[in-house]
């Protein structure tokens, strides 16, 4: 009964932002309001403790908001200056092909992005250089929020894995870590081979006039060329040299590769497709926000793409714990803000790493960009100012969804929370079940969490300790619920906020979470096929 309650806030959300197309910021705020009630009357939660909860699931969503401000910010600089047009006119060189530029721009460099930084964060950078090429906002939003998924387990330099692995006390147990680390990567190699030609699929289905899966199957052999790029050289990478890298790497291939394939016509399909006359298009791809024109100019490829290379040479220096910068930033005071004991909880600890945050690198690099683009005071000023109107509907939005999720994540006096009852139900389906349902808890904690490691956290103790009663592969299990995690990137709330706020789509967030469920039940079921088949064969892992 409890489990059933506990769905009923996240059914709401999901009801009013698919059926009935509310905005994310009011169908949080009612999810929000139903779950204080039920918190204080099913789960015995103080009003005190629920008032806590919400504070810091509030305070939480600033270093979301930081991240989207800063990768706002760097967008709107960069089309000021002029080098958005710049990069536009240089992925045009390479290929005006807009099924070609959605694989290396969506795929490839949204990995990149992914495998570099986290945090949602290619969306918001990869998604409105795609706009400024000439796709639909909404296009573009589909396109990075799907493919934002196959470098995510490994991304940030394997945040996710690392949370798992620290979770369920097993860091130091190299065997383990190796053969969670390749279950997690299989999957992902096989699904990350056929992705690009399942998002080309939908793109020409759904954003085109001709509404056929046609041009996307001419454009196939570059598709999945795409996708091997980065598959193969990312399960390699996580079974000989460490998770840490394998998106990393794999992305960096991926994107050299595809580049030269492109340059050269490698696979490149005969005849140049695009989304048609912007005329033509029908509204519902168009944005719903004002963003400000591309402004156009002169600037060389190499002054324009300093900025990113810039963000993807501090994060990865930040990001490589060998080098120290990483636990100098998140070591404490002055890198690191406290809050102890909201409202005299102890569980209740909020810390914002703000020196460690790409979004703070990219507010940096967008201060330095003003600098070495020359840009006037007018347009710095415009920059800021376009960036203050897009985030200020992504704002409520986030403060409420975290709100809600710190009240769900809340273990009443009873030890049970709602995010408890939810997934313990889900677990108690037996052992044949439990295989299909796994890599789904893992959806579900990215899903109302925003992030993958969020679900690691949630999720990981739940799902080892299942699986041992089940008496199935703890590895296997473990695998799954990363997978899920990652993918429930696809279709998660908070994602589906950023990107819309950042390609200016707002408003139209369930419609993205609806169609992007599709290849998020697709990638599910490869996933539980391939466990099954290697049950079945009697494969169990070295641990």
């Amino acid at each position: 009964m409890l489990a059933l309650i506990a769905f009923v806030p996240i059914l709401v959300t999901l009801v009013l932002m698919m059926v009935f197309n509310w905005p994310a910021k009011w169908s949080l705020l009612i999810s929000l309001v139903m779950a204080l009630v039920f918190g204080f009357f099913f789960w015995d939660i103080s009003p005190l403790a629920l008032l806590g909860s919400s504070i810091y699931g509030m305070l939480s969503s600033v270093d979301v908001l930081i991240i989207i401000t800063g990768a706002i910010l760097l967008m709107n600089t960069l089309k000021a200056s002029g080098a958005t047009a710049a990069i536009n006119r240089g992925f045009m060189n390479i290929c005006p092909d807009k099924r070609v530029q959605a694989c290396i721009i969506g795929f490839s460099l949204c990995s990149f992005i992914e495998s570099a930084a986290g945090f949602g964060t290619p969306a918001a950078l990869a998604g409105p250089l795609l706009v400024s090429l000439g796709f639909p906002p909404m296009a573009a939003a589909m396109i990075t929020l799907i493919f934002d998924s196959t470098a995510v387990s490994f991304g940030a330099v394997g945040t996710p894995v690392t949370s798992a692995l620290s979770a369920l006390g097993l860091s130091g147990d190299a065997a383990y870590t190796a053969q969670f680390a390749f279950w997690t990567a299989l999957p992902h190699a096989i699904m990350g081979v056929f992705l690009p030609l399942i998002v080309l699929m939908m793109t020409t289905k759904f954003f085109s006039k001709e509404k056929s899966f046609k041009p996307a199957l001419e454009a196939a052999p570059f598709a999945i060329f795409t996708g091997l790029s980065f598959s193969l050289p990312m399960l390699a990478v996580s079974y000989f040299i460490g998770y840490e890298f394998a998106s990393l790497i794999g992305a960096l291939v991926s994107i050299a590769v595809t580049v030269i394939a492109a340059k050269t016509g490698f696979l490149v399909p005969k005849n140049t497709w695009d989304f048609g006359d912007p005329k033509e298009w029908n509204k519902d791809w168009l944005a719903t926000s004002k963003v400000s024109p591309t402004e156009q100019s002169n600037m060389s490829l190499i002054k324009a793409w300093v900025p990113y290379l810039l963000v993807a040479l501090i994060l990865v220096i930040t990001r490589i714990p060998q080098l120290g910068i990483k636990g100098l930033l998140t070591s404490g005071a002055p890198f690191v803000a406290k809050i102890n004991n909201i409202l005299g909880f102890d569980n209740l600890d909020w810390s914002l790493k703000w020196a460690y945050l790409p979004g703070t690198f990219f507010i940096i690099v967008a201060i330095i960009t003003n600098l070495i683009h020359k840009m006037s005071w007018g347009k710095i000023k415009k920059s800021w100012k376009d960036t203050g109107s897009q985030i200020s509907g992504a704002a409520l939005a986030l403060l409420f969804g975290l709100a809600l999720v710190e009240i769900m994540k809340f273990k009443g006096p009873s030890g049970f929370s709602m995010m408890d009852e939810m997934a313990g139900a889900l677990a108690k389906v037996g052992k044949e079940l439990y295989i299909i349902i796994a890599p789904f808890i893992g959806v579900l904690g990215a899903f109302v969490s925003g992030s993958a490691t969020v679900s690691m956290n949630l999720f990981s103790n739940l799902q080892f300790d299942t699986a041992t009663v089940l008496d199935l592969p703890t590895v296997f299990i473990i695998s799954m619920q990363c997978v899920g995690a990652a993918v429930g990137n696809m279709v998660c709330i908070n994602n589906a906020v950023a990107a819309s706020a950042t390609i200016g789509t707002v408003g139209r967030e369930g419609k993205l979470i609806k169609t992007n469920a599709i290849p998020m039940l697709i990638y599910c079921a490869v996933t539980i096929a391939l466990l099954y088949i290697v049950i079945g064969l009697g494969v169990s892992p070295a641990v």
